[in-house]
């Protein structure tokens, strides 16, 4: 059975990993050369969270929906990083007849950020929702000087698609985890991409359900690659839960200047409006 994001779309993770990638972007787009932004797993684009799939989960309830319900209920402003991000859900909702139920994906959140000079490529494996991801960008308002979907494989497509001309990208790597190769298929595909591009940065997503078994993940994944490596992590339940999915991690290669004291200010923020108990971290693997 093929992995749909449409049962997870809007969730806890999703809303960490996506402040995340929309914070990198603000923080390349500090320097005004372009740069590629590369989404390897590049899912529909635009979710319906009143659908079957979504509906049936639940679990935006406890991710999106928290998240504007805390604060609208709060006259406390919030972080600039989380205020940014839901200006974009609004933005691409009414892009998209408004309704308050749509949620966007990565692909769609950065096309929205990008500048006239960055530029944007999404692959997607499964043919019918790279077309649907194609519509959807079609669509939006896009400001990127050019938006691609390839339907291929995205560790595949990393080797071929780097370098950038511009020599400037950011490479986001957010795969379903449910074949038993994955590691390795990630940490074969970041081999390959970092032999063609070096300097690029990397943002790989990862789940956390055991602590001891993330750790020794990530051990792995990063064994071998000698750049700055920095994690940041959510935790909406503590990492030993029962429960499955406990948390959300993001290794970020080569992070931008000052990206770990950002997010060391807006993720326990978000950590809390979420009502989660399991923490944060943002802790340098090698700096």
């Amino acid at each position: 059975m093929q992995y749909r994001h449409s049962f997870h779309a809007g969730n806890f993770a999703d809303v960490h990993k996506h402040i995340a990638v929309l914070a990198l972007i603000a923080a390349l787009q500090k320097k005004p050369k372009g740069f590629l932004f590369l989404d390897t797993h590049g899912g529909e684009g635009l979710y319906d969270l009143a659908g079957h799939d979504a509906r049936h989960s639940a679990e935006s309830s406890a991710g999106i929906a928290q998240l504007e319900s805390r604060l609208a209920q709060s006259a406390s402003p919030c972080h600039p990083a989380i205020r940014g991000y839901l200006d974009r859900i609004e933005s691409l909702r009414r892009a998209h007849g408004g309704s308050p139920h749509l949620y966007p994906g990565s692909p769609l959140l950065a096309a929205s950020a990008l500048r006239d000079v960055d530029s944007l490529i999404a692959v997607e494996s499964q043919a019918a929702i790279s077309r649907a991801l194609q519509r959807a960008l079609d669509a939006a308002p896009a400001t990127a000087a050019s938006t691609r979907v390839i339907h291929g494989d995205g560790y595949q497509q990393l080797k071929a698609l780097l370098p950038p001309a511009s020599r400037r990208g950011l490479i986001v790597i957010d795969p379903p985890y449910e074949s038993s190769d994955e590691e390795q298929r990630i940490a074969t595909g970041l081999a390959a991409a970092r032999l063609r591009f070096s300097t690029g940065v990397y943002a790989l997503w990862y789940p956390i359900k055991k602590r001891h078994d993330t750790d020794l993940w990530l051990a792995r994944i990063t064994r071998g690659i000698d750049c700055p490596q920095l994690v940041i992590e959510l935790c909406l339940r503590p990492p030993d839960n029962a429960a499955g999915l406990n948390g959300s991690g993001m290794l970020i290669l080569n992070p931008p200047w000052q990206f770990d004291e950002d997010a060391g200010r807006w993720q326990p923020e978000v950590l809390a409006l979420l009502g989660g108990t399991g923490g944060s971290a943002v802790r340098w693997l090698k700096s």
